[in-house]
């Protein structure tokens, strides 16, 4: 059986994304984990399924690169929106997509060529001034767990071993964490560098941890602006923009197709 792949990147996230709407297509963790490895695999961050949907243009099943079901993925969300557009799923509107992942509801806009815009849902669950592996840390929920921490120089960061320690607080964060190391550069610009839980890794960008990282600025009155640009490991540029009460909360940049291929469905991938 061949299927049909394409490899996509939203500002250096990257996602083998996989046409499911006729629900043909079953993995296993493994096959998942497989495909994801990079060098012996495809590569990727993570596998998207797009899917059917009664209530909405199509829905997103995201896979972190462990084989595992994931949270909602921001940057995955804005590649799954410009999968579809390019695919030619169907749509009401000609550059917008209502679609649905973990049972919650997205609005997502192409508004230029490689570049998509993705309404979040609203954060839950702030945490701060929580010592955790020696670092004053800040935790917020943006459709994925985020811990942010502040830094000086995000360049100088042993982001692996700092980030898997505090990822694998379960003692303080149930079921885990993704990690943000930020430095702000001014008023209303960022750099961040994110450990993924699921990834077990560094990722040259994080959607959801942009945004929580963004929010948590704001409501440390680090920046009085609401709308920020967060500049992450690949050197892209994510905008994140909001109200004061953390309503309308849109995180924006580009998602490229990066290529297309096929891959035979055999023992090796079952």
């Amino acid at each position: 059986m061949n299927i049909p792949f394409k490899k996509l990147s939203g500002a250096g996230n990257d996602f083998i994304v996989i046409d499911n709407r006729h629900n043909s297509i079953e993995f296993s963790t493994e096959t998942i984990k497989a495909l994801c490895t990079r060098r012996t695999g495809i590569g990727a961050d993570g596998l998207i399924l797009i899917e059917a949907s009664l209530s909405a243009d199509f829905t997103m099943k995201y896979y972190n690169s462990d084989g595992l079901l994931g949270s909602m993925c921001g940057n995955g969300g804005r590649c799954a929106a410009y999968f579809a557009y390019n695919s030619g799923v169907p749509t009401q509107k000609s550059n917008e997509y209502l679609f649905e992942a973990n049972g919650n509801y997205y609005h997502a806009w192409i508004v230029d060529k490689e570049q998509v815009k993705l309404q979040m849902n609203p954060p839950h669950d702030f945490k701060e001034n929580l010592q955790v592996e020696g670092l004053l840390c800040y935790f917020l929920n943006t459709g994925s767990p985020h811990v942010v921490t502040y830094v000086d120089d995000v360049n100088i960061i042993n982001v692996y071993e700092k980030g898997d320690a505090i990822r694998h607080r379960t003692d303080i964060f149930n079921g885990g964490t993704n990690v943000n190391f930020v430095q702000q550069t001014s008023a209303n610009e960022l750099i961040i560098r994110t450990f993924e839980r699921g990834v077990e890794d560094e990722t040259l960008a994080c959607g959801t941890g942009a945004v929580a990282s963004a929010l948590i600025s704001h409501m440390l009155g680090k920046t009085n602006s609401t709308s920020l640009n967060v500049t992450v490991r690949s050197g892209d540029t994510l905008q994140i923009s909001f109200t004061s009460a953390m309503e309308n909360i849109y995180l924006s940049g580009p998602a490229k197709i990066i290529f297309s291929g096929v891959f035979e469905k055999t023992s090796n991938y079952a």
